[in-house]
């Protein structure tokens, strides 16, 4: 997967120079740049860009990854200078070492990001400095300095990020191409922004409880890592451009700012990041085999091997993996909802049901137990209360393409025509398909018995579904 080289150029290549700062404990004072675009523009244009790149390239769907990922986002968000905190986090399933943000608080990850980092802290200090990005209003200050050129640019740009999604070479020639008249001032800019994003992450990252250290180590890990891909570095890398100076440089900012207090082992990066390595193995076998070599002596290597017994349908084996799992691991969330996961892919669905009720009762809030409860009724045959469950999460994440997938799907099994149409309404929505979408509003409409609330509701999404499709025509 290729896109994430060319989207981050959206971000971090269309931007204006910082604003000057004297002390290394101070934060900027952002230029307004309103003149140009808006903070709502801003956000208008993320949803839009967003939509084009669900269209695109798959989403990672398992709920653990994306509901830490969130959950990480979220923790530094909070020590950030963000004015507006409509954020939205798109997981990318590609394997490549990637993170990008544009305009308007969409803030992407590639799955193969986690593989990179050696622990949480150095994720989050990708994440930190992606949204120093978002908070610095880059592209705003970058309207604000080509308010001619730039929307003709955006366009080129834009549009080979979804040719680069097929062909990353055409994607990549149709950008240069487009950034041909000012290509050296981009290039500038974005080792200011770089620069500011560095010091003002590290900043955020501390404030978050994080060590500072994380972002050189990280650095060093992407520099490094692109040794050992033999064709290409990571396109992290090539947005990013990671210089022994720029390591030097954080090292020494680092070195300026106290270490956090000692922080308990949470242990969820590293169940996460099992679970993306056996997602991406290319050879299962070999790598249950790799596994069981240290399950003894490594608790995190058992719960790889547990997954990956599953992944080979090996599902007793799996469970005994599980249940040789340290007394200190047994209660984590992660590991009681693989004990689901497996007894769902054993064909267990009433022991799954069983388990999952109960950690839906002491985590109410949790998606990835509801996502899984969900799962777990449906194959239970309790359709409607699998499609209540999702409706319900659909309402606490609305822009998540995945539940309203999920709930379409449900809503056919429960015999809820109109509950259908709705669901694939949004999820078409979601991805740009807003033709689709008004395809299934006509299909809706159709529906004997529709009450008047109903006719009023999808004349509305109608009505939002043209607009949608026009801001998609305007913005290519």
């Amino acid at each position: 997967m290729r896109t994430g080289l060319s989207c981050y150029l959206l971000g971090s290549i269309l931007a204006l120079s910082p604003v000057p700062i004297t002390q290394a404990d101070e934060l900027p004072v952002i230029a307004n740049s309103s003149a140009t675009i808006s903070l709502e523009q801003e956000f208008q244009l993320g949803r839009t860009w967003a939509r084009l790149l669900r269209g695109s390239v798959p989403e990672y769907g398992d709920p653990l990854t994306v509901n830490y990922i969130d959950s990480l986002l979220w923790q530094i968000a909070a020590n950030s200078q963000l004015q507006d905190h409509r954020l939205e986090l798109i997981v990318l399933d590609s394997p490549v070492l990637n993170a990008f943000a544009v305009p308007g608080g969409v803030v992407g990850i590639n799955a193969g990001l986690l593989l990179g980092a050696k622990d949480e802290e150095e994720l989050a200090s990708v994440i930190a400095h992606e949204l120093a990005h978002l908070s610095q209003r880059h592209y705003a200050q970058q309207l604000e300095e080509s308010r001619r050129n730039t929307p003709l640019m955006l366009a080129g740009i834009l549009a080979s990020i979804l040719v680069a999604t097929a062909d990353a070479q055409a994607g990549m020639a149709g950008i240069t191409s487009s950034m041909a008249a000012g290509q050296q001032a981009g290039i500038n800019f974005t080792r200011r922004n770089e620069q500011e994003a560095d010091r003002i992450g590290m900043l955020n990252l501390v404030s978050s409880g994080f060590d500072p250290y994380a972002m050189p180590r990280m650095f060093s890990r992407i520099q490094r890592s692109s040794r050992f891909l033999g064709q290409k570095p990571p396109e992290f890398l090539l947005t990013h451009p990671v210089t022994e100076s720029r390591i030097a440089d954080a090292e020494n900012r680092a070195s300026q700012l106290s270490k956090p207090a000692f922080k308990p082992q949470r242990y969820d990066f590293q169940l996460i990041q099992k679970r993306i390595e056996v997602h991406y193995a290319s050879d299962i076998k070999q790598l249950i085999k790799t596994y069981q070599e240290s399950a003894d002596s490594n608790p995190l290597s058992r719960y790889g091997l547990a997954l990956a017994l599953i992944q080979n349908r090996e599902y007793k084996q799996a469970k005994s993996a599980l249940e040789g799992l340290p007394d200190y691991l047994q209660q984590h969330l992660y590991i009681r909802l693989s004990y689901a996961e497996q007894e769902l892919a054993a064909g267990e669905p009433g022991n799954a049901g069983q388990r999952l009720e109960l950690l839906n009762q002491i985590y109410p809030d949790s998606y990835p137990v509801q996502q899984l409860y969900a799962k777990a009724l449906r194959a239970n045959n309790q359709f409607k209360k699998s499609a209540r469950v999702l409706t319900d999460l659909s309402q606490q994440y609305p822009a998540n393409s995945y539940i309203w997938y999920e709930l379409a799907e449900t809503q056919g099994l429960a015999g809820n025509t109109l509950g259908v149409h709705e669901a694939r309404i949004e999820y078409f929505l979601l991805i740009g398909a807003t033709d689709k979408a008004l395809r299934q509003i006509d299909f809706a409409m159709r529906e004997k018995d529709l009450t008047n609330s109903d006719i009023a509701r999808l004349e509305e999404r109608k009505r939002e579904a043209e607009a949608i499709r026009d801001q998609i025509k305007n913005s290519l």
